[in-house]
């Protein structure tokens, strides 16, 4: 039930009835590219992480959508890794090489790299 909903918030599947409202705008149909650029990042289970792939360059792809404000990145960057420390020592290994607990860091601070205003955690321990 909660990944549905989850599921059903982000866009990647359609209400069979009801809206979805975000800081009360009408949100029900929009696709998930949309939803990330009104704010919705799922964050979901399993950590879905790139294991060949740098602790860093995991966070960054979270950023995606704020790509072009280099100096917001930056900041927000600085936030996730004051928030997870580890994840600061660690940012040049490959995430694959993390313990499970500080892959689960990476996969919360990748989602919030977008910087969302509504950050669905499914499963996050």
């Amino acid at each position: 039930g909660k990944s549905t909903l989850f599921n059903t918030i982000s866009g990647l599947l359609k209400p069979t009835a009801g809206r979805i409202s975000l800081n009360g705008k009408d949100v029900t149909g929009l696709k998930p590219s949309g939803l990330v650029q009104s704010g919705v990042v799922q964050c979901p289970e399993g950590r879905k992480l790139f294991p060949e792939m740098s602790v860093l360059k995991n966070l960054m792809l979270g950023a995606y959508v704020h790509r072009r404000d280099k100096a917001a990145m930056k900041k927000t960057l600085d936030q996730v890794l004051a928030l997870f420390p580890i994840l600061d020592e660690k940012k040049d290994h490959p995430a694959g090489s993390l313990s499970g607990g500080q892959q689960q860091m990476v996969a919360i601070g990748r989602a919030m790299m977008g910087r969302p205003k509504l950050l669905l955690l499914d499963e996050p321990s």
